[in-house]
């Protein structure tokens, strides 16, 4: 469940299948057509920022949430700042939850767990990117972090052959047209950069087809991107609800009184 948790936060926010044509501005398109040029449109995104939520159930029937805020930004430079402030698992709430900050190649974790891991007395854990060598688990978590990606969340969904419209709806105050449809997991994710291919295929590979919806503004642009699925008894819904785009955001680094480092031989847990 873990797995799929991770994944559907990392992938959460679009076809080649043929319904009545929608209108996106002043074009009628199909579908399909129209999730394709949302992919196009994503390619010219610089930044974003987005609400997330995850619900999820194990086999036995326990559940989690996951409550929080994102905010990317892919030029100058690559940073993102993820607060997950609400986390529980079975019923049982993370202290503090959850956040992760990346500027300037270096990596800002805050994680009760991890303080006691490391054993510093400071609130955040520092990571440089050059400085991960060889640790296998650290550089599979800074992975992840870099694969929360507007364009390949979409080309992801790009994958349906059965993508249709399926109504109007208000978003965040602004009018979409809401698709739903299903994309196979193994061939969605061909479609991405080799280096996201191997950072998803794996948290993925226990899912055979997704669920999704998306609602699509009439510039093109998604507003809120949903996915279901179930695997080993397990399901899960994540969605990424988009409240802005292209504009400044503020991402910076704590204060460095506040920041401790990784030991080298720190303990890590999966």
């Amino acid at each position: 469940m873990r797995r799929l948790l991770v994944a559907a936060a990392l992938i959460a926010a679009a076809g080649c299948g043929t319904t009545t044509a929608q209108p996106l501005g002043e074009v009628q398109l199909s579908a399909a057509d129209a999730l394709a040029q949302t992919a196009q449109k994503a390619e010219d995104v610089t930044s974003y920022a987005a609400d997330i939520v995850v619900d999820f159930s194990d086999p036995k029937g326990s559940t989690g949430n996951v409550r929080g805020t994102m905010l990317l930004q892919q030029k100058p430079t690559l940073a993102s700042d993820i607060n997950l402030s609400q986390v529980s698992f079975a019923g049982q709430p993370l202290p503090g939850g959850v956040r992760a900050i990346l500027v300037d190649e270096t990596a800002y974790l805050k994680l009760d767990v991890l303080k006691q891991l490391t054993g510093t007395t400071k609130p955040w854990v520092k990571v440089g990117l050059s400085e991960v060598g060889d640790d296998a688990s650290v550089r599979q978590f800074l992975s992840q972090a870099q694969q929360i990606d507007l364009k390949s969340s979409v080309a992801l969904l790009t994958a349906s052959k059965d993508v249709k419209a399926v109504g109007n709806e208000t978003v965040g105050n602004v009018q979409t047209t809401h698709y739903a449809g299903t994309f196979p997991v193994a061939e969605a994710v061909k479609l991405l950069p080799k280096e996201s291919q191997d950072a998803l295929s794996g948290q993925l590979s226990t899912v055979k087809d997704m669920k999704f919806d998306a609602w699509i503004d009439d510039q093109g642009l998604p507003r809120k991107i949903q996915l279901n699925g179930d695997a080993e008894g397990a399901t899960f819904t994540a969605a990424l609800v988009f409240t802005s785009f292209n504009e400044q955001l503020s991402i910076a680094a704590p204060p460095a009184d506040q920041v401790g480092e990784m030991p080298k031989n720190a303990p890590v847990t999966e």
